[in-house]
């Protein structure tokens, strides 16, 4: 059997274009109504995705009047959406810059008792200056300074995760003894950042820990990855970035001494389909029409950590002269660093490069038939661009239904694609094994 297609599904609004919220196709459902995300996790389920993904934010959108965004916590919606659903990977965003260690770990190791072993978390170092004011910081957190806080995180949230043996329940009601003595262990630590004295107040779950899934891009973000991510999300906007992208992460997670086919890269892709690429391309325009450049504009401003593009005319040819050195944001480096690297090949009016950007937020947006773009998807895991996709349905449930109807078959018929899972838990859907405890240094039994 060929190598086979890793696919997750990225709810995000009501669809990644943009303008999604407002075509006649998308939901009529709230963002809020739990009935949205619960039938769109089953569509995933029934269709044998390895995972769905929910992303965050930490504040509120400048746009807010014009755009519409996912707006429940995602935390809490894994944990309804684990009991309706039994098989599909379930992933959260959370983040190590606003978030206590002690707190996420105890969530997510609920969650995977709860899932049964299907949770991911998705781990983020927030950059947004709104996202600081909500948590007290008059400035934004440097990207440095993330990274570093973010690198003990990892390291407490492991211990923690890691604190109790797998045997250390013993339940024996006859002999009035819970738990083994000496399988659970206290961690006291104290470093740079965090101080945590352990050991977690939940038994040690399913999966060991979560999936750890990641998508940083940056200098710093891909040596990140490459010590901790088995799932790496990423930008490209074509395939020799993303084939040098792939090698590039694969390369320094063999150096960090891991095994690369155990870290698993999957770039977006937002796909318009229909039965002609014609017919798709008039898709396109028809929703780059529902659009505001506007908020655009906003948004790009956001990339950039809040840089003024408001001199900028919309038909005007951009070069890279326009935009801030991307090695200078403090923001979304990686993601700032792509659209440069457009900007520069492609030369786009703003008006072009908002319209592209509202496809699916710089990741990449693809026009034509099911056969075309399974041809796509094929000739991106063939050629070492990626080991699967994050599906970004431009408009939901739409799109996400023209998927699974026309484009799976194709994939399955190429055995490209599962039939079925294979086992119950996200770690067995992504060939991952199931860590074993690690003791740290100085952790002591209780």
């Amino acid at each position: 059997m060929s190598r086979q297609l890793h696919l997750n599904l990225f709810v995000h609004s009501r669809g990644h274009h943009e303008a999604s919220w407002r075509h006649p196709k998308a939901s009529p459902l709230a963002l809020t109504d739990f009935e949205f995300h619960r039938d769109l996790a089953r569509k995933a389920e029934d269709a044998a995705f390895d995972s769905i993904f929910l992303a965050d934010s930490l504040s509120m959108s400048s746009e807010v009047a014009h755009t519409a965004r996912s707006w429940l916590e995602p935390i809490t919606l894994l944990g309804a959406l684990a009991s309706a659903t039994s098989k599909i990977g379930l992933i959260a965003t959370a983040s190590t810059t606003y978030t206590e260690p002690f707190n996420l770990v105890r969530q997510f190791a609920s969650l995977d008792h709860i899932s049964n072993g299907r949770i991911g978390w998705n781990i983020v170092t927030s950059w947004s200056v709104a996202a600081a004011h909500n948590y007290g910081d008059e400035v934004q957190v440097s990207h440095a300074d993330r990274y570093a806080r973010a690198e003990e995180y990892m390291t407490v949230a492991k211990a923690l995760w890691d604190s109790w043996d797998d045997d250390a329940v013993l339940d024996d009601r006859p002999a009035g003894r819970y738990a083994r003595h000496g399988s659970i262990r206290a961690l006291d630590h104290a470093g740079a950042h965090y101080k945590v004295a352990g050991p977690l107040n939940v038994p040690r779950c399913p999966q060991g820990r979560p999936v750890f899934v990641q998508a940083g891009s940056s200098e710093t973000g891909r040596d990140f990855a490459a010590r901790h991510a088995e799932v790496v999300f990423t930008a490209q906007l074509e395939k020799a970035t993303a084939q040098a992208f792939y090698a590039d992460l694969k390369a320094r997670a063999a150096k960090a001494g891991r095994d690369p086919d155990r870290v698993a890269i999957l770039p977006g892709f937002s796909p318009l389909i229909a039965d002609t690429r014609e017919e798709a391309e008039r898709l396109v325009l028809e929703l780059n029409g529902l659009a505001d450049p506007e908020v655009g504009r906003k948004r790009l401003s956001g990339r950039f950590g809040g840089f003024d593009f408001g001199h900028l005319e919309l038909d005007r040819a951009l070069t890279p002269a326009d935009f801030p050195d991307p090695d200078s944001v403090q923001a979304a480096r990686s993601r700032a660093a792509t659209i440069v690297g457009l900007v520069e090949r492609e030369r786009p009016t703003l008006r072009q490069l908002l319209a592209k950007l509202a496809g699916a937020r710089g990741h990449y947006t693809f026009a034509g038939t099911p056969e075309q773009t399974a041809d796509f998807m094929e000739e991106w895991l063939a050629d070492g661009a990626a080991d699967g996709f994050n599906l970004m349905p431009p408009v939901l449930p739409w799109m996400l239904d023209v998927f699974i109807a026309r484009v799976l078959p194709i994939l399955r018929e190429r055995g490209l694609f599962r039939e079925a899972y294979s086992g119950p838990t996200l770690r067995e859907h992504y060939g991952l094994a199931r860590p074993a405890p690690e003791i740290p240094p100085g952790a002591r039994p209780i």
